[in-house]
């Protein structure tokens, strides 16, 4: 399976944020663009979950 998924950084805290517009609730962030591409793969295994 793919998705689209938006990523954003948030220049206040220094992190990014990315979130997949297709499953409602379905976003986290990261500090570093890898560890939010291992976080958003953790993410979308729990939304799909539900």
């Amino acid at each position: 399976m793919s998705f689209v998924f938006i990523i954003e950084k948030d220049e206040e805290a220094g992190m990014y944020v990315g979130e997949v517009p297709n499953l409602p609730g379905c976003h986290t962030h990261g500090k570093s663009i890898d560890e939010l591409m291992k976080n958003m793969r953790e993410v979308i295994k729990l939304c799909l979950d539900l």
